[in-house]
């Protein structure tokens, strides 16, 4: 984790400093960057013409969508021409991430877009510095992967999980996220213009398969207590994850009463129980 802004050393000749830190300077030079119509601009705009033959998609007004395509641009050439830090590298895109999600035409989540761009989306993007951890910034470990398979490989006093609850896979719900994190141009398929996200499929997601995957991040990770937290609209019932995780030592449940979200027509309740469920071995 990083406490304070990299150097971008790599980047000293081409973007001017002044006064501002080196993370603020490369910001507002990628800020200037002109628009370049790319990859984003051709699938995921409303000015677009899609590989797959699909409509014009409106994930973002054709202005957005070709600043994204110059600033990734920017950022992958950069990259490749060996100037940025793997930490460099991962700030500038994790930017990028939070100013495009700024200004997506999306109700919540990227499995599709609105018909029509709300306000949000036909503002002008724009990168800004996030804030730099300054407390407890070293000694963390990022492992990327199927928490099943990860499992095995943790050691620790509490482990919190944090599952999806639904069908929706959030591989799938946020695949334009996805493309711009790993800073490629997947072939994308149907109207909705999603990558090949099916080697991200979890089990979790799945009513077949879930409860076992449960069963085996808990006996295959080396800690004494878990904190799960799940929702009544889940998959699984509430009896249904007492007796799994009853299976591996003493179970509670600390019921919290939110409001839920709804649309103006729905029939479902006004309000939901979300589960913190804990298992003490």
């Amino acid at each position: 984790m990083l406490s304070k802004s990299p150097s971008f050393r790599g980047l000293s000749t081409e973007v001017a400093r002044g006064n501002a830190s080196p993370y603020c300077s490369v910001l507002e030079w990628l800020n200037n960057l002109p628009p370049r119509k790319g990859f984003f601009y051709r699938e995921y705009s409303s000015a677009g013409k899609p590989k797959n033959g699909a409509p014009a998609r409106k994930y973002f007004t054709p202005d957005n969508a070709a600043r994204i395509d110059a600033i990734r641009s920017q950022i992958e050439w950069w990259k490749a021409d060996g100037r940025l830090t793997t930490h460099e590298d991962s700030l500038l895109k994790h930017t990028l991430i939070l100013a495009a999600n700024d200004v997506a035409n999306i109700s919540g989540t990227y499995g599709y877009f609105l018909s029509s761009y709300k306000k949000n989306a036909q503002e002008k993007m724009v990168l800004s510095p996030i804030e730099f951890e300054r407390g407890n910034s070293s000694g963390h470990q990022v492992l990327q992967g199927f928490a099943e398979d990860l499992s095995r490989h943790i050691s620790a006093d509490l482990c919190y999980m944090d599952p999806p609850y639904m069908k929706r896979q959030y591989a799938a719900n946020y695949h334009i996220l996805e493309t711009l994190a790993c800073g490629d141009s997947p072939e994308l398929i149907g109207k909705s213009g999603l990558r090949d996200w099916w080697g991200q499929h979890s089990k979790l997601c799945t009513k077949t398969r879930g409860l076992q995957a449960f069963r085996q991040i808990i006996t295959n990770m080396d800690c004494p207590n878990f904190l799960v937290s799940y929702s009544e609209d889940g998959l699984f019932s509430l009896e249904e994850l007492e007796n799994l995780f009853s299976e591996f030592g003493d179970v509670s449940v600390e019921r919290i009463v939110y409001n839920r979200f709804r649309s103006n027509d729905s029939a479902l309740a006004k309000q939901l129980n979300e589960y913190l469920i804990t298992i003490e071995r």
